[in-house]
């Protein structure tokens, strides 16, 4: 369970016309949702409601309610569709798209102009393609995904509760969360490390077994360090409407931007009061 958030997570100043945010320029965030097996029609609303009520922040959208594994989204094939937000949130499953082309427009915001990401569940599982099995060099065309990333998986098991472990307590993300337990989640596997620096681990027991597992963690990419924040948790919908999940995230925003203090409450005019 998370620890009283409401002494360490985000604070906000309430305008004299009574407004919930301060006057600074709220962030702007496109969060990208759509394709294989999820109920991204809800997690859409589930992510922007949640995101806006922490926030002082504007969610828009791009969805798609195509439900394959190469999801048609109207922004693939160009590299500026990011133009103008302060971080992208992906939370989309394209595990077949595999164009190296389309790929490198998905990830030239981040790689190339140093724009924040978020990272969620099925995006560790999309734009994937050739040997994936074993750990990629940072050479191959296959990489560039999971380098992004900073970890490379491949799939899960079971849907199983999965009790979260968070490894690094004084980061920003995590300063002052308590381990809490899902309900049925899925666990990714982690064929390998690419840079990330591990926040938490997620332990499941399959049968007789305990797995064990990263399940959030941070990386920067390209030249100018743009932050990243992933974690794989977020299969259902009532995982993603978690307010413990939620603060997490909303943390990973502010920190992904630069406007999360190291105690890990919000910079001025970027929390709730």
């Amino acid at each position: 369970m998370l620890k009283s958030l409401a002494s360490v997570v985000l604070a906000f100043t309430v305008s004299a016309a009574g407004s919930a945010f301060a006057a600074d320029t709220p962030l702007k965030a496109l969060l990208i949702t759509g394709g294989c097996c999820h109920d991204y029609k809800a997690q859409k609303d589930i992510l922007k409601s949640g995101l806006e009520a922490r926030l002082n922040i504007v969610v828009e959208q791009i969805h798609t309610d195509d439900k394959s594994t190469k999801p048609p989204f109207p922004h693939h094939g160009n590299p500026e569709y990011a133009k103008g937000f302060d971080l992208v949130i992906h939370n989309e499953c394209a595990a077949d798209i595999k164009d190296p082309a389309v790929i490198d427009a998905v990830l030239k915001p981040h790689m190339v102009d140093g724009l924040p990401a978020i990272n969620l569940h099925c995006a560790m599982h999309s734009y994937r393609f050739g040997d994936i099995g074993k750990p990629v060099t940072a050479s191959a065309d296959n990489a560039k995904w999971f380098l992004f990333l900073g970890l490379q998986s491949t799939g899960h098991g079971p849907q199983e509760p999965i009790e979260i472990v968070f490894t690094d307590a004084e980061h920003p993300i995590t300063k002052g969360i308590a381990s809490w337990i899902t309900i049925k989640e899925e666990l990714y596997n982690n064929i390998a490390v690419h840079g990330g620096h591990v926040l938490a681990k997620g332990k499941q027991k399959v049968g007789d077994k305990v797995v064990e597992n990263i399940v959030a963690w941070t990386n920067e990419v390209g030249p100018k360090k743009a932050k990243v924040f992933s974690t794989s948790l977020g299969h259902n919908n009532d995982t993603v409407a978690d307010a413990r999940y939620l603060d997490m995230i909303a943390r990973a925003v502010l920190w992904s931007t630069g406007k999360l203090n190291a105690d890990g409450t919000a910079a001025k005019g970027y929390g709730k009061k």
